[in-house]
């Protein structure tokens, strides 16, 4: 059993093991027990009301407290079971039959990890006193509720066979054959799944056993090892640009539902490492936020449409004039959404679990940063006139006008990540002490840079003959070059090819992998990933010589 999802419950059960009296908390045992069966996983419930059900009181601490139907079943299975442990119940003075897990296991014919599974289903289990010692137990009723609730998934237990000794041979050496055919062992196992009609990971686990059992004779001598997070990363890159699932389960040898594991496991990790900053305000914590601060934006009057840019203006400057400025109530309206979407973010983000992530939170997750950045962006180009204005007063005769408007739109842009505009003033204000506070430092750096390296010789740096040779023609000889070198690489086998390839970073949009990435990839020991490589050199350098081609490097 895992851990306890919501610590509010933890800290219940605390209070009732050190305080409650036994028989208080016998009961209460049986409230939860009753109370978990009445818990629908779709709908919501508060602290207050789960606590009053279960003890008879409704405490002050966590008013505004709600739980998922989810994480309340889970744990108030764990509190039963903690409080039955904390209880010393003997299993023979129970006023109803107890059961072991073995006497679940044979009386429904499954394995005791199905039980196990049952237990995280909804089986509700208690601790027991057997003999002296103490052990998970079900009480008759408890089981019965169970099986009329989950009748399918019992029957289908009950299904599954043990697995004889000629069946295992047979599925091992029909592995072995396959293997040595080329075969991953991730499809070996759904081609013996679907001929023997077996469940994969019953395939996959038997295999994996017998490699255990008999390293001498091991059908994946060589199996792929865990992941390295290098590789999880480019998994995750080839299904954000839309590889297949079926596609990367063959490259990386994983089963499907390994390669959405995956996925999900490197999009939560990005997700909980992207920084959220915001600027909190109580409004954001109101029953009615989503409608109020999501909702339509004050209405423009005529007076704030578009000016007509001055006629000889640059491209850039005359499209500034195409946006229109924002009024008082409309800074405040989208200071208050970006911060509020972003305060969103952070708070889920706080449920994301790595192992268990739920695409469901991270879609919500990415589309509140998402919808923060759109306003962001409307907020940074109803402002930029006021850069171009701040600029127009500190350029120097001697400076770039358009430099010193790049630097003021960098500043611009950290000043509306930190606004508070919680307090009244216009983000103007705030804004051009930012942007010139910028440029009083900038400035005087530039120009002691400007001082350090002024020389009086420029004439003879100006004079001096550039030796390089055209850039064009340059990149025309390493285009040749990268093709000769691909058209010789076709001639080597298909794992010296792509050792090489991703050794060198020769495919495109990427880099050079060290020894123990390939490792990870291949499913072998940088030492063999080595030999390989100085193997394929060879080849590829006799190549070249055979054919008198000057490749730099062979």
């Amino acid at each position: 059993m895992a851990h306890y999802k919501n610590p509010a419950i933890r800290q219940l059960k605390d209070q009732q093991v050190r305080y409650a009296p036994r028989d208080a908390r016998l009961a209460q045992i049986d409230k939860a027990e009753k109370l978990l069966e009445e818990i629908d996983h779709a709908r919501e419930y508060r602290y207050q009301d789960l606590c009053y059900r279960i003890t008879d009181y409704r405490p002050e601490l966590y008013p505004d407290l709600v739980l998922s139907g989810e994480e309340a079943a889970h744990d108030l299975r764990l509190f039963i079971e903690d409080l039955s442990d904390s209880a010393d119940i003997r299993a023979e003075n129970s006023q109803e039959q107890v059961l072991t897990v073995e006497d679940v296991s044979r009386k429904f014919k499954v394995s005791t990890k199905t039980v196990d599974r049952w237990r995280n289903r909804g089986l509700v289990s208690r601790r027991f006193m057997f003999g002296n010692r103490k052990r998970i137990g079900f009480l008759q009723s408890s089981v019965d509720r169970f099986v009329a609730r989950h009748a399918g998934d019992v029957e289908r237990g009950t299904q599954f066979s043990q697995m004889s000794d000629e069946e295992r041979n047979e599925i091992i050496e029909r592995a072995r054959r396959l293997a040595r055919a080329g075969a991953c062992p991730a499809e070996i196992s759904r081609r013996i799944a679907r001929r023997t009609g077996r469940a994969v990971e019953t395939i996959r686990y038997t295999l994996k056993n017998y490699d255990a059992q008999h390293p001498q004779s091991a059908i994946f001598p060589d199996a792929p090892q865990q992941l390295t997070d290098d590789v999880k990363k480019e998994i995750h890159r080839g299904f954000r640009k839309g590889v297949s699932v079926e596609r990367l389960a063959r490259r990386y040898c994983r089963t499907k539902a390994s390669i959405y594991r995956i996925v999900g496991e490197v999009r939560a990790k990005l997700l909980l490492d992207q920084p959220i900053e915001f600027m909190y305000h109580e409004s954001f914590e109101a029953p009615n936020a989503d409608s109020v601060i999501l909702g339509p934006e004050p209405v423009r009057n005529e007076k704030q449409s578009s000016l007509k840019a001055p006629p000889g203006l640059p491209p850039y400057l005359a499209q500034l004039y195409a946006i229109p400025l924002l009024t008082r109530e409309q800074e405040a309206y989208y200071f208050r959404k970006m911060n509020y979407l972003k305060f969103k973010a952070a708070r889920l983000r706080n449920q994301l679990d790595v192992t268990r992530a739920k695409s469901r939170v991270m879609d919500e997750i990415e589309k509140c940063l998402d919808e923060s950045l759109d306003v962001k962006n409307v907020l940074i180009r109803s402002n930029l006139r006021l850069v171009v204005s701040i600029a127009k007063k500190h350029v120097k005769p001697t400076g770039n006008f358009f430099e010193m408007v790049s630097d003021g739109n960098i500043s611009l842009i950290r000043a509306i990540e930190k606004f508070d505009f919680s307090r009244g003033f216009k983000f103007s204000t705030y804004a051009s002490w930012a942007i010139m506070k910028n440029y009083a430092r900038s400035i005087p750096a530039e120009t002691t840079q400007l001082d350090r390296y002024r020389t009086g010789s420029d004439e003879y740096f100006m004079a001096s003959a550039d030796q390089r040779s055209d850039q064009f023609e340059q990149e025309m000889t390493n285009h040749n070059q990268h093709e000769v070198i691909v058209k010789i690489l076709n001639r080597l086998d298909e794992r010296e090819r792509n050792i090489i390839m991703y050794r060198f970073g020769l495919n495109p949009d990427t880099e050079p992998q060290t020894l123990e990435q390939l490792g990870g990839r291949f499913g072998v020991t940088k030492e063999r990933i080595r030999q390989l490589e100085t193997r394929a050199i060879n080849k590829l350098r006799k190549i070249a010589m055979d054919e008198k081609l000057d490749i730099p490097g062979i």
